[in-house]
């Protein structure tokens, strides 16, 4: 890791070098060694993917969220799919699903047969409003999927108590959240189950795309099991003979590659620090943004209570004239990525859907607003400096 004394926090910004708005290589490069030992293991064994660092990984993520199952996939758009199917979603029943979040949360319900249903956000968190899913909630609502988006969750509790009043069953778009507990219960497990995406940008990133599904329930263990391997239940992981074994039930070819887990493998014991980082950068960019006039909110943190934890995946500022500042930033050569101009509930791919029209202005102000800074482990705290001053210089209208 870098150092993160005080000296650093004091360093001058870098005035030219460019700050991409996501990079590994300098991690890689120091972990490199732990990555090809993995690796070279993968060809020694002869299968390369659902083999023995699949089965490794489920272990150790089973141990560091506390989850009884974790089901490795190939990415986290399939987690969410297979969890839909394994816990029961028949066609046509409705998802309540928030408007503001990466299209796979709604998208997800539609591939698996459902319908989703768009409720407004909690502008702080930027999660699932546990009000909203009481007004949308209607006769075939069946499930509600709050997504947990940028550094913690939607209030798990709140939601629940409004889930057991319709008796909707509780699932969680966890992609982002490895890491996030309330109230001491990972991210995923505070219902029928959760997933974790692992895309390269993750907080926990892989070089490709990879996911999981984390669950309690053995029956939705089982099921997501099967569904991943076409179908194929019983011993199939690092297991040659299970591709012959009966097909059980319509599935898909979603299991994990092995190359993707040996790289996560490598990388899972720098985790917790890798968050302690992310906070830390997160609390430089408070500092040094709490007085520039056209932001309009930086992130907070809500408290949860005793045993919750937060982890920051992006950084996220709303603020005035974000498409100028993007494009300001960009000739600085200052990477941003725009969290998501386009809420659900106007996207195309949902236009004919009941609830395309109905306004929804927490997740609409976002979508105007809402831009993501630099944030990884491997950034400095003098790139962080140069993107401040950055944004400092376009809103003082020095823009030479």
């Amino acid at each position: 890791m870098h150092d993160t004394g005080t000296r650093e926090l004091s360093s001058p910004p870098d005035s030219s070098a460019p700050v991409p708005f996501f990079s590994q290589a300098r991690t890689f490069d120091r972990l490199w060694p732990a990555i090809s030992d993995r690796v070279e293991a993968v060809f020694d064994n002869g299968k390369f993917s659902h083999g023995k660092q699949v089965a490794e990984l489920e272990r150790r993520l089973c141990e560091y969220t506390g989850a009884r199952y974790a089901i490795g996939v190939n990415s986290g758009t399939d987690a969410l799919v297979l969890l839909l199917r394994a816990v029961g979603l028949r066609p046509g029943d409705e998802v309540v699903v928030p408007a503001y979040s990466f299209v796979a949360t709604a998208s997800s319900v539609v591939l698996a047969g459902g319908r989703p249903v768009f409720a407004d956000i909690d502008p702080v968190t930027y999660a699932l409003d546990p009000a909203e899913v009481e007004r949308v909630a209607g006769p075939r609502t069946r499930f509600v999927l709050p997504a947990h988006l940028f550094s913690q969750m939607a209030d798990m509790s709140a939601v629940s108590r409004v889930a057991a009043r319709h008796g909707l069953v509780v699932l969680e778009d966890s992609a982002e959240a490895i890491g996030m507990r309330q109230v001491g219960v990972h991210a995923g497990l505070h219902g029928a189950g959760g997933v974790l995406s692992f895309f390269p940008s993750k907080t926990l990133g892989a070089i490709g795309d990879a996911g999981a599904v984390l669950t309690d329930d053995p029956r939705t263990a089982e099921l997501v099991a099967g569904l991943r391997h076409h179908g194929r239940f019983g011993h199939t992981l690092d297991h040659f003979p299970g591709i012959s074994t009966e097909t059980a039930r319509p599935g898909t070819n979603s299991k994990m590659d092995d190359i993707q887990a040996a790289v996560l493998l490598a990388k899972l014991p720098e985790l917790d620090r890798d968050i302690a980082r992310r906070a830390e950068l997160a609390a430089a960019y408070r500092e040094r943004l709490a007085d520039v006039p056209g932001i309009v909110r930086l992130p907070e943190v809500l408290d949860r209570g005793p045993g919750s934890t937060s982890a920051w995946y992006v950084y996220l500022v709303e603020v005035e004239r974000r498409d100028e500042l993007v494009e300001w930033l960009a000739r600085a050569e200052i990477g941003t990525e725009t969290y998501y101009p386009i809420p659900l509930h106007r996207q195309p791919c949902f236009s004919a859907d009941y609830s395309a029209k109905v306004p929804l202005p927490h997740a609409e102000a976002a979508a105007r607003r809402a831009v993501a800074l630099p944030l990884y482990p491997d950034l400095t705290l003098g790139q962080l400096d140069r993107v401040c001053s950055s944004i400092r210089s376009f809103y003082s209208g020095r823009r030479a």
